[in-house]
C-alpha cells in the first residue's frame, strides 16, 4: 500500500520534470541570419562655416526730449539734471549778488539761452526775521537782482518775470541760522512755455 502512495506521488513530479520545462532554444548567431552588415562612418561636421541669417533689430524708439515736454516739472527736473541751479543765496538783510551766485546764475544763462521758449519765474524768499512789509520788499529786490543778471547775460527779460513771497513760503522753519540762510534766496523755476520760438 505504501508503493501505491509512492507511486501517486512520484508520477506528478516526474511529469512535471519531464513536460513543465521546455528547453531554451540557441540565440541564432548574427552568420546564420544570412544579412549583410555595414558600419556607418560618424557623421562630420561640414568644414565650411554657416553664418546664421542676419536678423534686423527691432526699430529704435524715438528718443523725446524730456525739455519738449509738455509736463513742466519733467521740464523743471530735466535743467537740474543739466546744471541748473534753482536757487541763489544772499546774505542776512542783503539782495546783493555773491560770487557763488553770480556763477550759478551765469550756468543757468547758458541753459536758459538754449531753450529760447521756455519762461521763468523768479521768487524772491527771506527769513522769518523782519516784518512781513520789509520782507516783502527785500524779496522783490533779490529776484530782480537775479533777473537783472541773467538779463545782463542775454537771457530776454520777456522771458522772465519776478515775485516776492517774503517770509511766506520757508523751506525751513527752524529758528535758526542753518535754516535762516536756506530761506534767503531768489529761486527759479519755469513756469511756461511759448509757442514760437
Amino acid at each position: 500500500m505504501t508503493r501505491k502512495w509512492l507511486i501517486w506521488i512520484a508520477l506528478p513530479i516526474l511529469a512535471a520534470f519531464v513536460y513543465g520545462c521546455p528547453k531554451k532554444k540557441p540565440a541564432t548567431k548574427p552568420s546564420d541570419l544570412n544579412v549583410e552588415t555595414t558600419t556607418m562612418p560618424a557623421p562630420t561636421t561640414p568644414t565650411t562655416d554657416i553664418t546664421p541669417p542676419k536678423t534686423t533689430p527691432p526699430p529704435a524708439e524715438p528718443s523725446v526730449d524730456p525739455m519738449s515736454s509738455e509736463d513742466l516739472s519733467v521740464v523743471n527736473a530735466e535743467l537740474r539734471k543739466r546744471g541748473f541751479s534753482p536757487d541763489v543765496y544772499f546774505e542776512y538783510d542783503e539782495s546783493n549778488l555773491s560770487d557763488d551766485a553770480r556763477a550759478k546764475l551765469s550756468r543757468n544763462a547758458e541753459l536758459l539761452k538754449t531753450q529760447p521758449r521756455l519762461s521763468v519765474t523768479i521768487e524772491g524768499h527771506c527769513d522769518a526775521r523782519g516784518t512781513a512789509e520789509y520782507n516783502l520788499a527785500l524779496g522783490e529786490r533779490r529776484a530782480n537782482a537775479a533777473k537783472s543778471y541773467l538779463a545782463s547775460l542775454g537771457v530776454a527779460a520777456d522771458r522772465m518775470r519776478t515775485i516776492s513771497y517774503g517770509k511766506e513760503r520757508p523751506v525751513c522753519s527752524e529758528q535758526d541760522e542753518s535754516c535762516f540762510s536756506q530761506n534767503r534766496r531768489a529761486h527759479m523755476v519755469v513756469t511756461s512755455r511759448t509757442t514760437a520760438g
